[in-house]
Formats: structure tokens, C-alpha cells, sequence
């Protein structure tokens, strides 16, 4: 159950090599780590504002009763504790939690100095990588994104600040020279039908300039059926009687709400749970057959996490040092050194999970 530092890296979850791109916009990012918290959105974070950030920012919309349109202040409070800040309104130090580290993260990843997963929290991986871009940069190396360092993030990579609504893409185009309805669909991952039923007219005819368009990118993007990951934690966290803001943030901490990230060690699912593990849990702690779905997966974890606090007789931190290093090696070694960062991690965020 070792966490595997690169694991989210290995599912395209990490954005793209650094580069600058006119196109992305780095709160972006930010939103679509919120948004993959609550399972709407499925694919890279590249902060980039297309169809399927739009179509999972509309859908999470709806079903709040908001209305529907951009990232606006009520969207980012309804989206919970990595639905805000945007960057550049704090001051950003160890320990902090929420949208603007998850942009911050996305930033160091541009600029190959961090290779940990974008989880919204400014733990000690985090922490190092933020000096090493600050002595990249010359500046005070203190882990801490105050006024000149803010400055030159924002200087170098170009972010939006002080804003309160977030542009995501848009839901109409207007036609100029030279457009085809192939064109425009592609361009905003659309098809030709999807347009024209869209809009009613015929796609054998032709489109006219200055005509505005509507785009059908809320229905059109998400393709993936959704699991609402959260409540799937909440639903066996309570059937089990085991703390649900300590599984959310342990789960959030291992594989951030991802259902099918491998590690290299095998570890499998959203609670990363190795199949030795697997297997002690059916056959001595569960005693029953457990499928191998997502339901199943998160079962297995909260049925070992359960068992951990029972064995430590309910004290979080051994048992979150007994997921992570082993159960035997705590009773005989005591907690690690390179274990207690992730315990610490975890117990900051169940309060905030």
C-alpha cells in the first residue's frame, strides 16, 4: 500500500511537458482538480477551458440548482474546500489547501520541478519543489508563494488573478470566412449532426457568415459514465463504522478519487490497495468474496482501514503508518521517518475532506 510518489503521473492525470501555451490557463487547472473530486471530470489536467471541462463544469451546475454558464464565485463555493481560493489571493505557505495550490502544482509540473500528484494540498513534496523553482528563479527559497514570488509565477506563466469567475469554453460560435460545420465541430469536439441538430438547420447547406451558432459541448464531452466516488466512500465508511472525512482524505491522498490508477508496486483503485492486501481482506477479515469493481475496491480499503484502527486501538496515526509502511513493521520499528509526511498529510486533510 506503499503510495507510489509518480503514480498519478503514469495516467496522464499530470499535465503535459512544460511549455507555454496561449491556450492554457492555469486556473483552469484548478478547476478541473475540483471537478475530478466530485467525478465530472475524467480526462488530463492541462488547463485548458474545452468541451469536456465546460460539459463537467454544466453538469456539476445542474445538479446544484446553479446557473448554468461560467465557473462563477457560487460555482467555485459549491464545488467545497478545492473549489477556493484562485490563485494569487493568499498567501500561499505549508499546510494549505485548495484550488490555488492545485494551479500551483499544475505550475511547478510545467516547469519540471515537481513530479507529485495534483491533490490540491501543499505538503512536504510540494513545499520542495516550490523552493526548487524559487532558486531557479533567485529567489528566497522559503516555500512560501508571498508577494515576489507570486509576482514571478504569475510574470513567467502568465496567470489570470484576481478574477472571480473562471472562462470556460464557449457555448456558441460565430461563423466567419472560411468556416465549415467540419471544422467548427471539430474545433470544439463536436460533430457535424450534434451542430445541426443543435441548431436545426441542414448540414448539407451552407452556413453563413456573422451566424451564431450553438454548441452542443454539455452533451456532447462526457462520454465516460459517472461514479460518484465520494459518496461510494461515505456509503462503506458508514456501513463499517469507520470515520468518512478520514477515508475521503486517505483516499484523496492515494489515488485522488481515480478509479483505475495501477502502481508499480500493484497497488490498485482509489484506496491503492496492493492485491496481498486484497486477499487478506477476503479471506480473514471479510470472509466473503468481494467483487473486483470499484465498489469492491473501495470495500477492501475501508474493511483493512477498519481493522488498522482496531488494531492500534483507534489511534488514526499508527493506523494510517500501518497502511503505509505495514502493520508488523509498526509493531516492530515503530513509525518511519519517510512515513510520517504522508500520516501528517492525510490527518491535515480529514478536516477539510
Amino acid at each position: 500500500m506503499r503510495r507510489v510518489l509518480a503514480l498519478i503521473c503514469a495516467t496522464g492525470v499530470l499535465a503535459a511537458a512544460p511549455a507555454v501555451d496561449a491556450a492554457v490557463n492555469p486556473q483552469v487547472a484548478g478547476l478541473q482538480v475540483a471537478l475530478r473530486a466530485h467525478g465530472l471530470y475524467l480526462w488530463q489536467i492541462d488547463g485548458i477551458a474545452g468541451p469536456r471541462t465546460t460539459a463537467a463544469v454544466h453538469a456539476f451546475q445542474r445538479e446544484h440548482g446553479l446557473p448554468v454558464g461560467l465557473a462563477s464565485t457560487r460555482t467555485r463555493l459549491a464545488l467545497g474546500p478545492l473549489g477556493e481560493p484562485l490563485f494569487g489571493t493568499r498567501t500561499l505557505r505549508r499546510g494549505d489547501f485548495g484550488w490555488d495550490v492545485s494551479v500551483l502544482q499544475f505550475l511547478l509540473i510545467r516547469r519540471g520541478v515537481y513530479s507529485g500528484a495534483l491533490d490540491g494540498y501543499l505538503g512536504r513534496q510540494t513545499a520542495a519543489a516550490l523552493r526548487r523553482y524559487q532558486r531557479l528563479m533567485h529567489l528566497a527559497a522559503d516555500a512560501v508563494v508571498g508577494p515576489r514570488t507570486l509576482a514571478a509565477i504569475v510574470r513567467r506563466d502568465r496567470v489570470p488573478v484576481r478574477t472571480h469567475q473562471v472562462v470556460v469554453a464557449a457555448t456558441a460560435h460565430v461563423v466567419r470566412a472560411g468556416d465549415t460545420l467540419t471544422a467548427i465541430a471539430a474545433s470544439h469536439g463536436s460533430t457535424v449532426a450534434a451542430l445541426a441538430e443543435a441548431n436545426g438547420i441542414d448540414p448539407a447547406k451552407p452556413i453563413v457568415i456573422g451566424q451564431r451558432l450553438r454548441l452542443p459541448v454539455a452533451t456532447a464531452a462526457i462520454a465516460a459514465p459517472r461514479l460518484d466516488v465520494p459518496s461510494m466512500l461515505d456509503a462503506w465508511s458508514v456501513r463499517l463504522g469507520v470515520d468518512p472525512h478520514l477515508v475521503r482524505a486517505l483516499a484523496w491522498m492515494e489515488s485522488g478519487f481515480q478509479t483505475k490508477i495501477v502502481s508499480s508496486a500493484g497497488a490498485r483503485g482509489v484506496l491503492q490497495t496492493l492485491p496481498s492486501t486484497r486477499r487478506y481482506v477476503v479471506d480473514v477479515l471479510a470472509k466473503h468474496p468481494i467483487p473486483n469493481t470499484v465498489d469492491g475496491d473501495i470495500e477492501v480499503g475501508v474493511v483493512y482501514l477498519r481493522h488498522l484502527l482496531e488494531v492500534f486501538h483507534s489511534n488514526a496515526e499508527l493506523a494510517l503508518a500501518g497502511w503505509y509502511q505495514g502493520e508488523l513493521a509498526v509493531r516492530e520499528s515503530g513509525v518511519y521517518a519517510v512515513t510520517k509526511p504522508f500520516v501528517a498529510n492525510v490527518l491535515a486533510l480529514r478536516a477539510r475532506m
